[in-house]
């Protein structure tokens, strides 16, 4: 196995273990976490850069690559669910419209179909991923009792549940017309697609 596939594996392994890190009642459990989730993301920088300088590309690469990512990027959301800061709704239908376009854009590359994508798929990853770094990194800080105490007004207003919820929103409807839009753009690929299987 080559190494950006390894570091794809790497970062599979590191989901769970974030999750329980970041789950517990430990503070600096939940410090932890967020460094593992870190190191997971850089992972993903990482495996793809070398990929494409030393062309390390695979089929099982090409296949579990994406995977990893969304299962990164899903086991977040689920954990804010858990704490109760996002509400579920939201996060199943981010989840479900992330997996439906990552399995469908693995077997269009499996059977050599090329997708086409655009900006708005690519805004729609920097949202979700801003939006996760800017939860995981403000939750953390209010597991240091020091700065919990002398800004705990700070972390009220960046925690604000209503401001927080309308992002979420906003992040949801997006994603969700952004997978409508992929899925309509190659409507007739994806149609050609399973014809073929046929």
């Amino acid at each position: 196995m080559v190494l950006p596939n390894q570091l794809t594996v790497l970062r599979i392994i590191l989901t769970p273990i974030f999750l329980f890190l970041f789950l517990s009642s430990e503070p600096w459990m939940v410090q932890t976490s967020l460094l593992v989730f870190i190191i997971a993301a850089i992972t993903d920088w990482y495996d793809g850069w070398l990929a494409r300088k030393f062309n390390y590309i695979t089929e099982w690469g090409k296949f579990l690559d994406p995977l990893a990512d969304k299962i990164l990027t899903s086991t977040a959301f689920i954990g804010f669910v858990i704490i109760d800061l996002l509400p579920l709704w939201m996060v199943v239908l981010i989840i479900i419209r992330d997996m439906i376009v990552t399995l469908l854009r693995i077997y269009a590359d499996y059977n050599k179909v090329h997708f086409t994508t655009n900006y708005s798929a690519k805004l729609k990853t920097f949202f979700q991923m801003f939006f996760l770094y800017y939860l995981l990194l403000v939750y953390t800080l209010t597991t240091i009792g020091s700065l919990q105490s002398d800004y705990k007004d700070i972390f009220l207003l960046l925690l604000n549940p209503l401001g927080i919820y309308l992002a979420m929103l906003f992040i949801t409807l997006f994603t969700v017309i952004t997978g409508i839009t992929y899925l309509f753009r190659n409507r007739f690929l994806i149609r050609a697609l399973f014809k073929s299987e046929n």
